[in-house]
């Protein structure tokens, strides 16, 4: 992996570049990020330019045998540590090391539910557990085959729960030569004491325009279903391969106009949507709800006076423009989102979309015909 296959974040990748240029590598760093943005395979590709043989001013070389091993991540002194699913045959993470190597070879843009579908796991929870944390201090303790630094990249440090106090020592004082890297989704969820022992490197969300670039060069999108699928994936590039791959290409279109269904009370039309919806298929439901929460977020900030911060496609503003002056107020905006989200997590739940959808359907007709809020709704309509 070399800084080139990242998609965007220059200014992360100089950052980089620069500490080993200055020889200010922190021995333990926390690349922390939201999904989708790389930070994964940023350190990957912070670890091979730090063992390049020949390294150059901005990337590794790629062709030195260092690089070759980095890039089917068979480096002797490269080692990873991930959350896994514990059983008979996997004890620490190297037991699926086949799998993660495979994994990361197909594309080392994922997340835990794509890593979670390459895996056994039946019902059972994904942990990095103790008996992993031992045999990380053991593999780091010998002496580096090859380079002259050993890397050890832990993905989703969340997972370590307080067995992770057991590699306090080796992280404060590592062996010679030797990186920590941790690639982590979540602050909040990292145990406090690994925390204060690393050096935090922050990962921006990709921009809008960065995402649709991607989508215009590597899919051949139009500009427009572009600029639509970027807002939709909100900066996550694993949102936007899925919606690639899954989503129907009407969400606009047809969430507009489920509203306008709403707003007539157009019963028998809304019958004919549920009927429809029902029939999309489960990660297409998901993303017609996702975008309809993004959409109503977006008519929020037209509703609340903040216009220059509203990210929508120039055809799908029009449309916001219009419900917002028309039809729409926070609260309405703000109690639909609610409906949305939580049909949502019950779409993931397999809760029976017919059924689901003409729940929420109902509930659209009572906020926006009616101006009739679901109880609990802390909201009052002006």
């Amino acid at each position: 992996m070399q800084f080139k296959d990242i998609i965007g974040q220059e200014q992360i990748k100089a950052q980089l570049v620069q500490t080993v240029a200055e020889n200010r590598v922190s021995h333990a760093q926390l690349f922390l990020s939201s999904e989708g943005s790389g930070a994964l395979p940023m350190a990957i590709a912070y670890a091979q330019y730090i063992n390049c043989l020949d390294r150059q001013g901005d990337d590794s070389c790629g062709v030195c045998s260092s690089c070759r091993k980095y890039e089917r991540y068979i480096h002797p002194d490269l080692h990873f540590s991930y959350p896994f699913f514990a059983s008979k045959d996997a004890r620490i993470a190297v037991d699926v090391l086949d799998e993660w190597r495979s994994m990361l070879l197909e594309d080392a843009y994922f997340d835990m539910d794509i890593w979670r579908s390459k895996l056994s796991a039946d019902n059972k929870q994904a942990n990095i557990n103790i008996a992993e944390c031992h045999d990380i201090i053991k593999k780091l303790s010998y002496k580096a085959f090859e380079a002259e630094t050993k890397v050890l990249i832990m993905w989703l440090p969340e997972y370590l729960d307080k067995e992770g106090n057991a590699l306090l020592k080796i992280i404060e004082e590592p062996p010679k030569n030797t990186l920590f890297l941790l690639v982590a989704n979540n602050q909040e969820q990292i145990l406090s004491t690994l925390l204060s022992r690393t050096q935090i490197v922050k990962i921006p969300k990709l921009s809008h325009a960065t995402i649709e670039n991607y989508l215009m060069e590597k899919h051949t999108m139009s500009e427009e279903q572009a600029t639509e699928y970027s807002f939709l994936a909100d900066g996550n590039l694993i949102e936007a391969k899925l919606l690639v791959a899954n989503t129907q290409n009407e969400n606009a279109d047809k969430f507009a106009e489920w509203l306008r269904m709403g707003y007539g009370n157009r019963v028998l039309d809304l019958t004919a949507f549920v009927d429809q919806a029902a029939g999309w298929g489960r990660e297409n439901q998901k993303n017609f709800l996702k975008y309809g929460i993004n959409f109503l977020r977006e008519c929020s900030l037209l509703l609340s006076g903040a216009e220059e911060l509203v990210k929508l496609p120039a055809r799908t503003l029009d449309t916001a423009k219009k419900l917002s002056n028309h039809v729409l107020d926070l609260g309405m905006a703000e109690a639909i989102i609610q409906e949305l989200e939580r049909a949502h997590y019950h779409i993931e739940r397999n809760a029976n979309p017919k059924i689901l959808f003409l729940d929420v359907s109902l509930q659209l007709v009572k906020i926006i015909k009616f101006k009739t809020f679901p109880k609990g709704t802390q909201y009052i309509y002006n």
